[in-house]
């Protein structure tokens, strides 16, 4: 689905940012982003989708330079989920939904019949079709990311690229929208996410994808990468993995900081 190859990335008055970064994306992965503030992540993310051109290397998607995609093109290919914000102007949620068909409509022409239920049955697959009618504005914090994905559903992309989707949510909700994500993994998405939390590579993803200081420093499955030495090391603080039972002959890894 995606393959970047040697990127680095650098504003014309500074030194490079992002360096010599390399990793794929299979078809259903589900990739997490680790890496303290300031280690490149968004900046990755910006990269991936275009915004920002790299000095070296390449990113291509199903084997074609993102450069060379004209961006309607592009964006039937991967779809943004930006962390929930309120809006300034009175949008309608479906209105917002809606939003996400802009690369498949004319520049004269409006949302057709088609497009509005495209954008009703992503409402529904995420179960927030009651809401449609209601003000984006008005709606909870995690109604509000749910929203966000099913516009991002509604381009008909197969790469989602989430930017913390559980951020400043509650507990529930941010059980909710894993619980969102890992459905969408397992009906054929790929998924890359960024998350300030190391219990969601355990819950989800298959891959984890590790930064610090704009390179990459470990990828591979969860169970490689995401251990004592590596975390604690990231995030300048003591860190302990557990191994805890959740079920009949059920177990998962959980991630505890150690104060001292």
């Amino acid at each position: 689905m995606l393959a970047v190859d040697n990127i680095s990335f650098g504003y014309s008055s500074s030194s490079d940012l992002l360096k010599s970064l390399s990793f794929a994306v299979n078809k259903g992965d589900v990739v997490c982003l680790l890496g303290p503030n300031g280690a490149g992540k968004t900046t990755l993310l910006r990269c991936l989708l275009g915004i920002l051109k790299t000095r070296t290397g390449s990113v291509r998607v199903k084997g074609r330079k993102i450069g060379a995609i004209p961006a309607r093109e592009l964006a039937g290919y991967m779809a943004y989920v930006p962390q929930a914000t309120t809006m300034v102007f009175p949008h309608r949620v479906l209105d917002m939904v809606v939003m996400g068909r802009t690369p498949h409509i004319g520049f004269t022409a409006g949302p057709s019949d088609d497009d509005l239920a495209i954008a009703t049955e992503a409402l529904a697959k995420l179960g927030i079709v009651h809401l449609a009618d209601c003000l984006f504005s008005q709606i909870s914090g995690g109604e509000r990311q749910l929203a966000l994905i099913a516009r991002a559903l509604t381009q008909r992309a197969e790469l989602l690229i989430m930017d913390e989707p559980t951020s400043s949510l509650d507990y529930g909700n941010q059980v909710r929208i894993l619980q969102v994500i890992d459905n969408l993994a397992e009906q054929g998405y790929s998924i890359i996410m960024t998350s300030h939390f190391p219990n969601h590579a355990f819950l989800l993803c298959n891959k984890v994808l590790i930064m610090k200081n704009g390179t990459i420093t470990a990828f591979g499955s969860p169970d490689e990468v995401v251990t004592d030495s590596i975390l604690s090391e990231l995030y300048t603080t003591r860190v302990r993995i557990f191994e805890i039972e959740v079920g009949k002959s059920k177990t998962m890894k959980v991630c505890i900081p150690v104060l001292v």
